[in-house]
């Protein structure tokens, strides 16, 4: 079985999260079965492993729907891609397309780092359901990172394919030495965009209620969005790193209080099992997918309550509340694992071209 992934999505110097999924994927298959991936530009490979690679086109290119006719002197069976919107026009191998969420579609501010034409598409893609059923119908199975999305795809029948999951998860930030112990300093951490529905202004207003406690904001920011946000509670404690490494931020976890979150909606929520996994206590919002998640050891939160939020800190200043809490989260955590979900990707890319699939389905899209 000759494999292809789809690597065009891993972002230069830093993971977003399909960044980070496409890595711990295409790591942990690597080591189970012979693969090539695809880049769009070189840097790519500093984030990737050391496997075999191939330059194409990049997704935003206007070659992108007919990018099959590259991919296709590679002559593989079967071609992974991390999202849905990889173009088919004239392929002649098996493909799997993968679905993160939907959230764009009640959300339609697409990210602010795309080309102006892109998120132009963008917003006009998300405006019907059908351009999403035409793309997923033309692959040859669905892949996507939770249970929670794959009942939305079911529920808007978005596509008449298979639809398998393949869970995100969080193995690079290290051990934690358990059992952990309450930290002394009040330190939250919220790692994640500044789009709208990530919903941080609840963050800072409940921050700006509980005068001993730090609201340390990781990613990247504008100016102008810091400076928002500083207006918004000047009493907050807030500090913005602009950023971090791995390293840093395995740093930050092991010494929080709590990863929060209030977030409107997700596909998954990486940032939950990376604290999950050094036993840092998560406070989200109470929405579906961080209830799939976090299950019994994260504390919930209505996302438009900023008070529900602090209710919810302060529940972790109970006696032993703060150490239940930890070790729940590292027993929970520990079902989140790239190598199960490379196993779970692997078996359904076997079953994918298998002779009697190949039978069946001969003719190229």
């Amino acid at each position: 079985m000759r494999l292809v992934v789809d690597c065009r999505y891993i972002r230069i110097g830093q993971h977003d999260g399909i960044s980070r999924f496409t890595a711990g994927i295409v790591t942990e298959l690597g080591k189970r079965h012979p693969l090539t991936m695809l880049i769009s530009d070189h840097r790519q490979l500093e984030m990737l492993p050391p496997l075999p690679w191939q330059l194409v086109s990049p997704v935003t290119s206007i070659r992108e729907p007919f990018v099959a006719l590259q991919v296709k002197k590679l002559r593989p069976d079967l071609v992974f891609t991390p999202m849905q919107t990889m173009g088919s026009w004239g392929r002649d191998y098996r493909l799997l397309l993968t679905v993160h969420d939907l959230i764009y579609y009640e959300n339609r501010t697409p990210p602010r780092d795309l080309p102006l034409a892109v998120r132009l598409l963008w917003r006009l893609y998300h405006l019907a359901w059908w351009p999403q059923r035409m793309l997923l119908n033309r692959a040859d199975a669905v892949v996507t990172v939770s249970q929670t999305t794959a009942d939305l795809i079911r529920e808007r029948h978005l596509t008449d394919r298979p639809v398998t999951v393949v869970p995100n998860a969080a193995d690079g930030l290290g051990r934690p030495e358990l059992p952990r112990r309450r930290p002394a300093a009040n330190r939250l951490l919220y790692m994640g965009s500044f789009m709208p529905y990530k919903n941080v202004d609840t963050l800072v207003r409940a921050v700006a209620a509980l005068p001993d406690h730090e609201l340390h904001l990781l990613s990247r920011i504008t100016p102008v969005e810091r400076a928002r946000l500083t207006r918004l509670a000047p009493q907050a404690r807030l500090v913005f790193h602009d950023g971090v490494t791995d390293a840093e931020y395995a740093e930050l976890l092991a010494g929080a209080t709590a990863l929060v979150t209030a977030s409107r909606a997700e596909g998954f929520g990486i940032p939950l099992v990376e604290a999950m996994r050094l036993g840092t206590p998560v406070v989200a919002s109470d929405i579906p997918i961080f209830r799939e998640i976090g299950g019994a050891a994260a504390l919930f939160f209505d996302p438009d309550n900023p008070e529900g939020l602090v209710a919810a800190l302060w529940a972790l200043e109970r006696e032993g509340e703060w150490e239940r809490r930890s070790a729940a989260a590292v027993e929970a955590a520990a079902g989140y694992t790239w190598s199960e979900s490379a196993e779970r990707l692997l078996e359904l890319m076997r079953r994918t071209v298998a002779p009697e699939s190949r039978r069946r389905r001969r003719t190229p899209a």
